[in-house]
């Protein structure tokens, strides 16, 4: 077991869609070599002081009709300049949908999906996160994407709904820190899929800058 650290944060008690129960243990299991997995939903572990002892913040929070303190912007903002590690999963966009500052730091917002359906997903570019992975199918939530203009992003991944294929995955700097974007995750599932497993494994690896 590596030395290193990570904190999932999600929702256990009132999540509207997405649990954390059950996404914990797979999320555990994908990182159990390379870095342990401490898993809980109090948003106070957003404040910089309980983020620093973490390699990397991995973000499956479910708020829709709720929404993270200034304190707790702050906090993350802080952390990820500073050099942390941060893996938004699936509906972890959500934290920015009343925190534009939140939003900039992920590089977009969500904008709505059709209903969930079998998708394909293909490679996008050459990266560490992306390296080896086959193109796949998964049974998903399309999460329509609204990109922040400023953000200087590289998608990663892309995802095809009717005849044209839309960013499933991207990754960019925010000051001395790494952020990644997953658009898959609605449900445990996802996370047992073999392409997803290697994405996160590399996104965690990449993000938290752990040897590969």
């Amino acid at each position: 077991m590596s030395n290193k650290k990570s904190i999932l944060l999600g929702d256990y008690t009132h999540p509207k869609f997405h649990p954390l129960q059950g996404v914990d243990a797979q999320i555990s299991y994908i990182l159990n070599e390379v870095i342990s997995v401490q898993c809980s939903e109090n948003k106070n572990l957003l404040l910089l002081e309980h983020l620093k002892p973490f390699d990397l913040c991995i973000c499956y929070f479910d708020l829709w009709d709720d929404q993270v303190s200034k304190q707790q912007t702050s906090g993350l903002l802080s952390y990820v300049s500073q050099g942390g590690g941060l893996l938004v999963l699936h509906n972890g966009l959500s934290i920015g949908n009343r925190r534009y500052e939140l939003a900039q730091l992920m590089g977009a917002r969500f904008d709505g999906h059709p209903p969930i359906q079998p998708i394909s997903f293909r490679v996008s570019g050459e990266h560490p996160v992306t390296e080896g992975v086959e193109p796949f199918e998964l049974e998903e939530e399309p999460y329509q994407i609204r990109f922040d203009p400023l953000t200087e992003k590289e998608v990663l991944l892309e995802y095809k709904l009717g005849e044209d294929w839309y960013p499933a995955a991207w990754t960019h700097e925010y000051g001395l820190g790494r952020v990644v974007y997953f658009m898959p995750g609605h449900h445990e599932p996802t996370f047992q899929h073999p392409q997803i497993r290697r994405l996160i494994l590399q996104a965690a690896r990449w993000a938290a800058h752990l040897p590969g």
